[in-house]
């Protein structure tokens, strides 16, 4: 599926010449697609990060960034154009959507098969 995401964006967003790779281009738009980036909330990686600890009514709480890393495309297309829990509203593109879950599918660590 990474690769097949791959292919599309080199072929479809960048056109046969590039002054950047897929991957860089996703991995500054993870950086910073609107301002806040990505990486603030859900790690450098996508696994998830403690944003903010605050007391509530003498109890420690704490809000979370949520793991994306292994989201399914759908699920990560949906969360991004709905509002919840704190998460901004970019207005990405499905181009840039794709971008971002190829950044987070190539940068994610996962056991090599054997």
């Amino acid at each position: 599926m990474k690769y097949l995401l791959f292919f599309v964006l080199n072929t479809f967003l960048f056109g046969e010449t590039n002054f950047i790779t897929p991957l860089e281009y996703a991995s500054q738009l993870y950086k910073n697609p609107r301002g806040i980036g990505c990486h603030h909330c859900h790690g450098d990686k996508g696994r998830g990060k403690i944003v903010a600890r605050y007391i509530d009514k003498n109890e420690s709480k704490v809000f979370m960034g949520p793991a994306i890393n292994e989201l399914d495309f759908d699920v990560f297309y949906k969360a991004l154009n709905d509002r919840k829990n704190g998460m901004p509203r970019y207005f990405l593109t499905k181009k840039e959507l794709q971008a971002l879950y190829l950044y987070l599918q190539e940068n994610t660590d996962r056991p090599t098969q054997k």
